[in-house]
């Protein structure tokens, strides 16, 4: 449970550096909101894995580059999930703001993300 709780407060942290640096960037940037969203992802991406990797679960019995691969697989499969859900969010329903196609796609990625960071990276064996 402990992890589960430690995972969310990652979860929430990498949320707000996405949805901040979403909302930044377009509002300071002619980027727009598909090209924003990978940058903002990317961001989320790399504070979660610190906050993961020191703070959510044990580290595994695996070297760190065999670690660092399987949780950057992980994180890219997660992170291509939230994207595509999010772009298919925004292309079916063009009156929905770029923040609440986020949340939604963030919400389904955040479960997968957790089952594989628990069960293919950190698991010790």
């Amino acid at each position: 449970m402990r992890k589960l709780i430690r995972f969310a407060i990652a979860g929430g942290i990498g949320f707000l550096v996405d949805a901040g640096v979403l909302a930044a960037l377009l509002h300071l940037t002619p980027l727009g909101p598909f090209l924003a969203r990978i940058v903002a992802i990317a961001a989320a991406m790399a504070v979660t894995w610190v906050f993961n990797r020191r703070f959510t679960f044990e580290r595994s019995s695996r070297s760190l580059a065999v670690e660092g691969f399987r949780y950057g697989s992980v994180g890219v499969t997660a992170a291509l999930v939230n994207y595509g859900l999010y772009s298919a969010l925004l292309l079916s329903l063009p009156a929905l703001q770029p923040l609440a196609a986020m949340v939604i796609a963030s919400m389904a990625s955040m479960v997968f993300s957790f089952f594989g960071y628990s069960r293919f990276v950190f698991r010790t064996e």
